[in-house]
């Protein structure tokens, strides 16, 4: 599962990539380290066009996940869109785009111990987006804050291909990288926009770091 991820290019950037009319975020900082819970920018398809979004990452759990839990953390990562629970969400109303720079998963090594392995198109780690949903939802995510009512967002998983599979053989983030899959997210029928969650084609990501918890503070 992908749950540490960066983003290090600006707003205006997600914005002009991906035409944002509206920009609902405030100021942005970098972001090279982004955990489940936290807030991230997320682009949705408004009212009144493409608009750029504050939201907290993790989808609201499965009612059997909550049996006996006081709280619900989130789910980050989306795979069985079959599911009843997931299905809700698929329409284009409820798709986003989640900009990133790069990501990361854990390498198990010999000794039982994690190391951090960060992904990204190259070394320059050009802004991108995984495949996201999103849902307003009112629920507990953390005792000490008690019941709030948020914008929550996960994004799709797939199969991994060779890169990632060597770190992590379960799974890669579904990754949108040219304008025409991000128009097709946003606004297709789901019965297009399914053949979306697939892994990027061999070569396409690289390892660009090992061994920290944050990525790209530079970028």
């Amino acid at each position: 599962m992908c749950n540490l991820y960066s983003l290090t290019k600006g707003q205006a950037a997600i914005r002009e990539i991906v035409g944002a009319m509206t920009d609902r975020i405030g100021n942005l900082p970098s972001l090279p380290a982004i955990f489940p819970d936290q807030s991230a920018p997320v682009v949705r398809q408004g009212e009144e066009g493409r608009e750029l979004v504050m939201m907290r990452w993790g989808m609201p759990s499965p009612k059997f996940a909550l049996k006996n839990r006081k709280t619900d953390p989130g789910v980050t990562n989306v795979r069985n869109l079959g599911s009843s629970h997931w299905r809700r969400w698929l329409g284009p109303e409820h798709r986003c785009l989640v900009p990133f720079t790069s990501f990361s998963e854990y390498r198990v090594e010999k000794d039982k111990s994690r190391t951090p392995v960060w992904f990204a198109q190259n070394e320059d780690r050009p802004l991108t987006f995984f495949a996201g949903i999103w849902t307003e939802w009112t629920s507990v995510r953390k005792v000490k804050e008690g019941e709030v009512t948020a914008d929550l967002y996960g994004f799709l998983t797939t199969e991994a291909n060779e890169t990632v599979g060597a770190v992590h053989p379960k799974a890669m983030p579904v990754i949108l990288t040219e304008p025409d899959e991000w128009e097709t997210w946003l606004t297709a029928p789901f019965d297009e926009a399914k053949a979306l969650q697939r892994p990027l084609p061999e070569g396409a990501l690289e390892i660009v770091a090992e061994g920290e918890r944050r990525d790209g503070e530079g970028g």
